[in-house]
């Protein structure tokens, strides 16, 4: 159930802040839309998956993208190591 409110809250947060805004240049935009998802949010994403199984977790860690990436390098156990 608490999973549910944290989602619902993070959601939320995420709305404000995409509609916020009165409005965007149209050169902002055409930058967002071009560059899409960064390599480091893709394995940042990929590798908390693998840990804990976990969507909210994998999408919190892919904004954090490499900070997450060089946390789990420093932090990962012998069974993640190949």
């Amino acid at each position: 159930m608490k999973k549910i409110y944290i989602t619902l809250i993070l959601l939320v947060f995420i709305a404000y802040e995409a509609y916020s805004h009165d409005a965007i240049e149209h050169d902002t935009k055409q930058t967002v839309i071009s560059n899409g998802i960064g390599l480091g949010s893709v394995i940042a994403g990929v590798t908390s998956w693998e840990r804990n199984r976990s969507v909210l977790l994998a999408v919190i860690h892919g904004f954090f993208s490499w900070f997450y990436v060089l946390y789990f390098v420093l932090t990962r156990q012998r069974s993640e190591r190949k």
